[in-house]
């Protein structure tokens, strides 16, 4: 049996954290507790199990391979690649499809990436220069101040990133500022802080409303008693990040790197969508012995 509380949305758990909270809280999207045998991923649309590796289309109902899944890529501007932060497979993969991505279309890749605001945009600009060795990347991104995260999950990206000279794109809003909105409003912010806001705060998706609502209620959070509040913090996140990479795709195309529940078509890609039209594809990352829903993303992918 899986337990639901092991089962952690990373997104929010570093949002929470930021609260001043340490709390578990599991993802709904993906798990519902139910009994699985072991090395397999439930799919509860096509009611079917799949091992690890397997990749899953959502148009095709069924698994493709790596190169059908390539292939496909090549129509979108946009391609979402969820993660569990903490998983090394899950940025292993996507290092995976960078590679054979940049492999076909070096001049037009960008890389888009929740771990790092848009205010750091100038050093990640001297990373894809060359610029930077690791350490003073490490210091100068304030990565474990920010991210918390162990940097070697992400260092192979992050090098490849390098060495190539693809431009990286820091995604985020400064960590701070979706705490300060969940426990007071936008109006607590500060005149230099709402500079930092989307343009455009999208707080009328039902699905999207109804998946956040879900966790809010489950938890009840000391300082943190009005859902309103909880709920804006979550869109400006959200619609920071698809504002973002919509101002840097240029011509190109845009590899963008989030938590999985933030590539959900209500999370960032819908709201990206909406500011540019792009097409885009989803691909999942999610873990045997798990239920996954392909309601709202275009693969899943079975990792360990």
């Amino acid at each position: 049996m899986i337990n639901q509380d092991e089962i952690t949305d990373n997104d929010f758990i570093i949002f929470m954290r930021r609260c001043g909270l340490c709390c578990i809280i599991f993802i709904l999207f993906v798990c519902w507790g139910c009994a699985l045998p072991p090395k397999k991923l439930m799919i509860k649309d096509m009611n079917m199990q799949f091992k690890e590796g397997t990749i899953v289309s959502a148009i095709r109902g069924g698994p493709v391979s790596f190169d059908e899944l390539i292939a496909d890529l090549k129509e979108s501007r946009m391609i979402y690649i969820g993660e569990t932060h903490t998983s090394k497979p899950h940025h292993d993969i996507q290092l995976q499809i960078i590679r054979e991505l940049y492999g076909k279309n070096p001049e037009i890749i960008t890389v888009g990436m929740e771990m790092f605001d848009r205010t750091y945009q100038p050093i990640l600009d001297k990373w894809s220069e060359g610029g930077l060795d690791r350490q003073s990347f490490i210091n100068r991104t304030h990565w474990y101040a920010n991210w918390k995260y162990d940097y070697e999950l992400y260092s192979g990206i992050l090098e490849f990133i390098k060495e190539k000279k693809i431009k990286l794109v820091g995604l985020n809003i400064p960590f701070h500022i979706p705490a300060k909105i969940a426990r007071g409003g936008l109006e607590s912010l500060s005149g230099d802080e709402k500079k930092h806001l989307p343009e455009k705060i999208d707080v009328s998706d039902k699905l999207h409303r109804e998946y956040v609502e879900n966790i809010f209620r489950r938890h009840k959070i000391k300082g943190m008693e009005d859902f309103e509040y909880f709920y804006v913090a979550q869109c400006v996140w959200e619609d920071i990040m698809a504002e973002t990479a919509s101002n840097n795709i240029k011509n190109g195309v845009m590899v963008i790197l989030a938590g999985n529940g933030h590539v959900l078509r209500y999370g960032i890609p819908g709201r990206a969508f909406a500011r540019n039209g792009f097409p885009y594809r989803i691909i999942f990352l999610a873990p045997v012995g798990t239920v996954a829903d392909m309601s709202h993303i275009d693969y899943i992918w079975v990792t360990p």
